[in-house]
């Protein structure tokens, strides 16, 4: 079963190492144009992880996603009296 994940967004200075990067998580997404991947892995693993694929030399940086750490349950999520009468007027 898996746990919470967290993504990582690995940049790279060549694409030759991204299929290598499949042994340390799930390879999620690789951009040829910017030269990234993004990698998900379990969230408890993720800053030995972090600290492990900087030490390579193939790697500029490597970042990770804030999603797991955002709260998603929005505070005002009804529009005001003033915007809801603008939107059927069709302005």
């Amino acid at each position: 079963m898996l746990g919470q994940r967290q993504g990582l967004v690995v940049y790279l200075y060549s694409l030759k190492q991204a299929k290598m990067l499949r042994r340390y998580g799930n390879v999620h997404y690789i951009s040829k144009r910017l030269k990234y991947v993004v990698l998900y892995t379990n969230l408890n693993e993720a800053e030995a992880l972090m600290e492990k694929l900087n030490s390579f030399s193939f790697v500029k940086k490597v970042e990770p996603s804030y999603k797991p750490f955002l709260k998603m349950e929005f505070e005002n999520s009804k529009p005001d009296k003033a915007k809801e009468y603008d939107y059927k007027m069709g302005i």
